[in-house]
């Protein structure tokens, strides 16, 4: 009697048909998806580059570097960098060159329009081929005024002045001073946002550059009454200039806005603002 192989059952039969079918619809779908483009990868944002003056004081890059950790935490993700202009490095020419072919926007740490923010930083930025925007500065604007209000109550203005201390109070919005008319005109736009802050006078005054001096702006509010003056500090950092005029406050003097929250706001907002206008503003 010849053997012969046993038939296999049919719930064998019907695993196997199963198990064919399955793998029939796998390879199809496999070269559907070859078919489908990988997504599209988001570009990077372009770099956020601080812009400092420098100074020789040591504090100064202590405090933008802290100001720079601040916006980190507002922006994660967002390359943040910083060049100074002149006396401390990074030189902003060094950092730009850095970055190679990554777009930038340079936001100056500056208070207002003057010969740094329309020729140095543009001319630093072109001189180093990169594709840059270059931010207004940093006044005038709500936050940088918010950011002074807090600095002078930490320094121990009154938080409800009664009728007679507005009466006589006053405050010196003390900066750094520009031979640009339009440095003077955003000066002056703080000093009447903060004004209207505080419900008193402020009266601009510079450190160089310009009138009235610090000096000279205290003794005028003395002349008419106002006893009480303090200096608020419209700078980012400590520095010459910073020291020279807290140290002619005849009551109390605010420190300069390091790293202020408003501060980073700010920075942030300017970037955010500069990436939407126009490409007019490239350098």
């Amino acid at each position: 009697m010849t053997a012969s192989t046993p038939p296999r059952s049919e719930s064998r039969i019907h695993l196997d048909s199963t198990a064919h079918l399955m793998n029939s619809i796998g390879s199809a779908l496999a070269d559907r998806l070859r078919l489908v483009p990988p997504p599209a990868r988001r570009p990077a944002p372009p770099a956020l580059v601080l812009v400092a003056h420098g100074s020789r004081d040591p504090r100064a890059l202590t405090t933008v570097t802290a100001l720079m950790d601040r916006i980190r935490e507002l922006r994660p993700g967002l390359p943040v960098r910083l060049g100074h202009i002149e006396l401390n490095e990074p030189l902003l020419t060094d950092t730009v060159a850095a970055l190679g072919d990554t777009s930038a926007v340079l936001v100056p740490l500056l208070l207002s329009r003057g010969y740094h923010v329309k020729h140095d930083i543009p001319e630093m930025a072109a001189e180093a081929g990169l594709r840059a925007r270059v931010a207004p500065p940093l006044g005038p604007h709500p936050l940088l005024v918010e950011a002074l209000y807090d600095r002078l109550l930490e320094a121990g203005w009154p938080t409800a002045p009664d009728a007679a201390t507005l009466r006589s109070s006053a405050v010196v919005l003390a900066a750094a001073g520009s031979r640009d008319p339009d440095s003077a005109k955003d000066t002056r736009r703080t000093a009447r946002l903060l004004a209207a802050r505080l419900g008193v006078p402020v009266v601009p005054a510079y450190a160089s550059a310009a009138a009235p001096a610090v000096p000279t702006a205290l003794r005028a509010l003395e002349a008419r009454g106002r006893h009480r003056v303090a200096v608020a500090s419209c700078f980012t950092a400590p520095g010459r200039f910073a020291t020279q005029c807290a140290g002619a406050a005849p009551w109390l003097a605010s420190a300069p806005l390091g790293d202020h929250p408003a501060l980073a706001r700010l920075v942030v907002n300017r970037y955010e603002q500069c990436l939407a206008a126009p490409a007019a503003r490239a350098a």
